[in-house]
């Protein structure tokens, strides 16, 4: 068989070869259950039950799993892995990485908050339409929330514009058909930046390939001897070739799965059906925000048919900043991905001044930044504190309370003379 990715430098060619007749029977002759082509759906389906019925309290700032429930739900997996670590995070047990990055980017879990408190649980309608799926459903359901929607950044990495498909297929060029061994630590720092070592894991967990686990270093984490491709991680990602290089499969802001089916579907009859989202509609009401800088906030109500363009200008009049500078609006999505909301004059939408406030889906205890003036980079947290019954009386945005002194917006030199006096 042509090595499959020498083909990188001719990805324009249109006359891509299409898969041989063994690979095509592989295919349509596997059937797919908790145990193969990977386990996915075994290690998945451990950590939805992992949270039930409560869910579980995750970190403040990026939202992934506390240090205490690594090491047992890491004894849980088809995969354990060792490490010698002193203190391991959840990017120190990649195969949980990568599981969290399904359940997040699939939608069958969110965060809720409770008080300070972030809890991820798992949302029940989502979850009730996962129950009618079947395998093979299930498992292109959750290859679609890797490739597609499973940004890096619902991991607190920077996002990338390429993907986990572009990702995956650069690491599978450079896999030999005899495999790629790491004789030292230092020979696999290369992957764990590029794809990173969660996709790896996934890699493996979706049946693409096999890893060969070394025993860890004192002080250092996972280790791997060797990566061997698999005849169906090679079938499979020769059909995927030319969206990941193409760049067809985009990241869009309405989550859809099924975009994969036309292509894979003549090979898996069974894929008939996807997750399904309830409709998100308008939330009318009063939207009250806590808007913070320093040691100094405001409490804002603003109708919910008001755009972020008014939420914008109400936030500068409460700290007495002028309206000369760009803005953007940044929160997380239930899926855990950043969707920013700009100035009217940026280039890239979607724009403040087209956004309602209601439209936004937006629960009490939610965050957004408001990120004023890109050369000074004013950072503004606006936290969602209620979501009260319509009101006529407030037809436009109101301040309800001041407390602390706004920071200045400009300095002089005289400012800065004063302050050295002192």
């Amino acid at each position: 068989m042509e090595d499959l990715f020498a083909r990188l430098e001719r990805t324009l060619n249109p006359e891509l070869p299409t898969l041989t007749e063994s690979q095509q029977q592989l295919l349509q002759e596997l059937s797919i259950n908790e145990s193969q082509p990977g386990r996915i759906l075994h290690d998945f389906q451990i950590l939805i039950d992992f949270l039930q019925p409560n869910g579980v309290e995750v970190s403040s700032v990026n939202n992934l799993l506390p240090l205490k429930v690594l090491s047992e739900l890491n004894s849980q997996l088809s995969h354990p892995i060792e490490t010698q670590l002193k203190r391991p995070v959840q990017k120190s047990y990649p195969y949980i990485n990568g599981l969290y990055l399904l359940l997040r980017s699939s939608g069958i879990a969110q965060l809720k908050s409770q008080g300070k408190k972030q809890i991820l649980i798992l949302d029940a309608a989502i979850l009730e339409s996962w129950s009618t799926l079947n395998a093979t459903e299930r498992y292109f359901n959750l290859l679609e929330a890797w490739l597609i929607w499973g940004n890096n950044e619902i991991l607190g990495e920077h996002p990338d514009s390429f993907g986990n498909l572009f990702r995956c297929i650069q690491l599978w060029s450079r896999v030999p058909d005899k495999g790629l061994k790491f004789p030292k630590y230092e020979n696999q720092h290369d992957i764990s930046y590029y794809p990173g070592l969660h996709n790896v894991a996934l890699l493996e967990l979706f049946g693409f390939l096999s890893i060969q686990h070394g025993k860890p270093e004192a002080g250092k984490g996972w280790r791997i001897n060797s990566l061997q491709r698999l005849p169906f991680g090679d079938a499979l990602l020769q059909l995927l070739f030319p969206l990941g290089i193409r760049g067809e499969l985009q990241d869009d802001v309405n989550v859809v799965f099924g975009t994969l089916q036309p292509n894979l579907q003549p090979f898996f009859s069974e894929w008939q059906h996807n997750l399904t989202f309830p409709q998100q509609g308008f939330t009318d009401g009063i939207f009250i925000f806590k808007v913070s800088i320093s040691k100094a906030w405001r409490l804002i109500a603003i109708p919910a048919n008001k755009t972020l363009g008014w939420l914008a200008e109400t936030i500068l009049d409460a700290f007495d900043f002028d309206y000369d500078h760009l803005y953007e609006f940044s929160y997380k999505d239930r899926f855990g991905r950043i969707i920013k909301i700009g100035h009217p004059y940026m280039e890239t939408p979607p724009f403040a001044d087209q956004v309602q406030i209601g439209d936004l889906s937006l629960e009490p205890g939610a965050k957004m930044i408001y990120l004023y003036d890109f050369g000074d980079n004013w950072k503004f947290d606006v936290q969602l504190e209620a979501i009260n019954p319509p009101d006529n009386k407030i037809k436009k945005p109101k301040i309800l309370e001041v407390h602390g002194n706004a920071p200045q917006q400009y300095w002089s030199e005289d400012d800065e003379l004063h302050e050295d006096e002192g």
